[in-house]
């Protein structure tokens, strides 16, 4: 893919993120924050917290399994080689899925874990590829704001995109506690629920957790390498000016 192919997508994606929710999205949000509604204050703050840590352990914990950034390399050589991890990461991730769903409802339980931590793993590898250090904290930062717009409904969506095509953002968080963990986790919570629900059913659970842990990596996959092409243009006036993040 040339660098002029690669703008026209990210451009098209551009587009895409930045729609006003449709009636079905709206509709949605709304049973959806009807749904939370009926969950104990307590419970909410069990998995909001739950969630920041499981994150914040292999997202800001993890140094010794870091790459070291790539320093060459054509836009098109490097997302070769993205895409090429990415289909690793997405058959580990069917595998996985197809494990803990065959093994019924206590298995498909630890797949929440197992999961979260494959596709954060992905996010380093994609990071590190299109030249980034992600031993830094604000480059760890970036990752978790691709994993919420990959995540999220679309309005949660919008918002996020507009501080990826800002970065970096002056208001963002300076530390890991000072992120929303809240939205995140609801976001994320509620965008699998209803594609991991069946896993936990007997007999179908195996095949459902495969389709779906593959088709996640893939949506996660596929949004680092947007939110990537936008930096890469950005980064480089010569080729094309900061894109709209309006």
């Amino acid at each position: 893919m040339t660098d002029q192919q690669a703008l026209t997508d990210l451009r098209t994606w551009q587009q895409r993120m930045q729609r006003k929710p449709s009636l079905l999205n709206r509709f949605t949000r709304l049973v959806q924050a009807r749904l939370n509604a009926l969950l104990p204050e307590k419970l909410h703050r069990a998995l909001t917290v739950a969630i920041q840590k499981m994150v914040q352990g292999v997202l800001f914990g993890s140094t010794h399994t870091t790459r070291q950034p790539v320093q060459e390399g054509t836009l098109a050589e490097r997302e070769a080689r993205v895409r090429a991890r990415i289909r690793a990461y997405r058959n580990t991730a069917a595998v996985e899925g197809g494990a803990t769903g065959a093994g019924g409802f206590l298995l498909s339980l630890a797949d929440f874990p197992l999961l979260l931590g494959i596709k954060l793993k992905l996010l380093f590898d994609i990071a590190a590829l299109y030249g980034h250090d992600v031993r830094t904290f604000s480059e760890r930062l970036y990752l978790l704001y691709i994993f919420q717009l990959a995540f999220s409904s679309q309005h949660t969506r919008r918002e996020t995109y507009r501080q990826l095509a800002a970065w970096p953002v002056a208001e963002a968080p300076t530390t890991a506690d000072a992120f929303d963990w809240r939205t995140f986790q609801q976001e994320y919570r509620d965008y699998i629920d209803l594609a991991k629900m069946a896993q936990l059913l007997p007999v179908v659970g195996a095949a459902v957790g495969a389709v779906a842990n593959y088709r996640l990596l893939a949506q996660l996959g596929e949004t680092a390498i947007m939110c990537y092409r936008l930096r890469w243009f950005s980064e480089s006036p010569s080729l094309n000016p900061k894109p709209d993040p309006a």
